[in-house]
């Protein structure tokens, strides 16, 4: 059993940064893939960044030039690097690992369904 628990996030102006953690109660290679999705009120939960163990990485285009995902192995931790945050960024944060997928490759759409652990979430409020 995987658990995941996230932190880092806040209330911030519109241009600022947050930098988002995940910690992982185990970690192990089986653990082929981890991502950050987030979801707002009325919405579906959408990807926003997803990493592989070799550190291959995949951005939702609306985030790509802003967002950057990392690992700490040696921590068990995930991490996400948010600048210039815009309002419509403003959701629940989630990390989330999978055993499905085995590498995050150009084109890669992650679905929700891939990953089977999830953590709490985190909030991200962004005000203009």
């Amino acid at each position: 059993q995987v658990q995941l628990l996230e932190s880092g996030g806040g209330s911030v102006q519109s241009g600022g940064s947050l930098r988002l953690s995940c910690e992982a109660s185990a970690y192990t290679f089986s653990m082929y893939c981890m991502g950050w999705f987030r979801q707002a009120p009325g919405k579906e939960r959408e990807a926003v960044a997803t990493i592989d163990r070799h550190g291959s990485t995949n951005y939702a285009d609306s985030v790509k030039d802003r967002f950057s995902i990392s690992l700490d192995n040696a921590k068990k931790s995930m991490y996400l690097q948010i600048d210039n945050l815009k309002p419509e960024d403003t959701a629940m944060y989630y990390c989330a690992a999978s055993f499905e997928i085995r590498h995050v490759y150009i084109g890669y759409e992650p679905r929700p369904s891939e990953y089977k652990y999830w953590g709490q979430g985190t909030q991200v409020t962004v005000s203009s």
